[in-house]
């Protein structure tokens, strides 16, 4: 990437701010745009980063242009959207709208086309079939406010793609695990908890329990490390092999979840309880199985998954406990430690 110039939107976000920082270390100039950045931020001395603040939800496509244009973006990765704390119209905003003004903007600009890497999710699928991988060419069925906006956002860059010539590729993210999760997600709200119960442990205390809503689902899993490799793999991939592609990244694994908390409890050395919510018929906005098949992933971008669970789940906790707290070795439960052949569960 030494010499491109790489636009991050959402660059202050949990994958934002570590793809900004892995194509600086690639050799890119790299533009973190956010709304919270300064108007008109500049590099500090010696760095390659720039901040930019931009309101992305409400900027028109010829502000984005302009900020690409100024940048002399040869990459742009959207890695903006709302996931968290946010009904379906905020949703629509920051993981649709945002997209169709963003390639709106693309489109407008002069010169070669520039690269758009659009991070999407599993949960623009739906449902997978039980026991089985899904592809990208599974026919979507999203039943969460999430995956419907998300999807729409796919559309777009694909149908922009096919009839305006942008030169976009989206990468469909499993559920993506690693220090500074957010803590609207399962994973973020065990290892918040996790934390007070190791501080509230360390002066002398019982630890509250954990209380989650039933644990029946299956998810696949990735590394944010992972994510951000696919992600340069994606910004430099010939155009040729990439434009108008959906992308799977994920481990290729379904780990159900109660398991997983179960084992960041076992690695976190504390004993904590867990209370999940009565049972009941399943939730209409819920899906009991997702897992990935990567193995485009691996044919078009050279990329597979390296980091195993276990790597993600420390990562997160290193992140939470007080430094002080010990370490545990590893306990017995679901070892993850190394990727799962594509197509395949374990």
């Amino acid at each position: 990437m030494t010499g491109l110039s790489v636009v991050v939107l959402g660059g202050t976000g949990f994958l934002g701010r570590r793809i900004g920082a892995a194509c600086a270390a690639e050799g890119a100039r790299v533009h973190l745009v956010s709304r919270g950045a300064p108007a008109a931020g500049t590099p500090a001395a010696g760095s390659a980063v720039r901040a930019l603040g931009l309101d992305l939800v409400t900027a028109s496509p010829r502000q984005i242009a302009g900020v690409l244009g100024a940048a002399g973006a040869d990459v742009v990765v959207n890695a903006a959207g709302r996931a968290w704390q946010a009904d379906e119209a905020q949703m629509a905003a920051g993981n649709a709208e945002l997209v169709e003004r963003v390639v709106a903007a693309l489109t407008a600009l002069p010169g070669p086309p520039v690269r758009l890497v659009q991070l999407g999710t599993v949960h623009e699928y739906g449902a997978g079939a039980p026991d089985a991988a899904t592809g990208e060419d599974h026919e979507p069925a999203p039943v969460t406010p999430y995956g419907r906006t998300k999807l729409r956002g796919t559309r777009a860059v694909l149908r922009a793609s096919r009839e305006q010539g942008v030169d976009g590729v989206v990468l469909r993210l499993a559920n993506v695990v690693g220090a500074g999760v957010p803590e609207g997600s399962l994973f973020g709200r065990v290892a918040a908890h996790l934390g007070a119960a190791a501080r509230a442990d360390a002066r002398g205390e019982k630890p509250a329990a954990l209380s989650l809503p039933p644990l029946r689902a299956a998810r696949d899993l990735v590394d944010a490390d992972d994510v951000i490799a696919a992600v340069l793999a994606a910004a430099t991939a010939p155009t040729a092999d990439v434009a108008g592609q959906v992308i799977n990244v994920g481990r290729g694994t379904a780990v159900p979840m109660r398991e997983l908390v179960d084992r960041m409890i076992a690695l976190s050395g504390l004993e904590v309880p867990v209370t999940e919510a009565a049972g009941g018929p399943g939730s209409r906005t819920d899906v009991a199985w997702q897992c990935l098949d990567v193995s485009r992933a691996r044919r078009l971008l050279g990329w597979r998954p390296l980091r195993g669970l276990d790597d993600s789940l420390r990562e997160l906790l290193a992140s939470v406990l007080p430094p002080e707290h010990p370490r545990p070795g590893t306990p017995l439960g679901i070892t993850a430690g190394a990727p799962a052949e594509e197509g395949k569960r374990t």
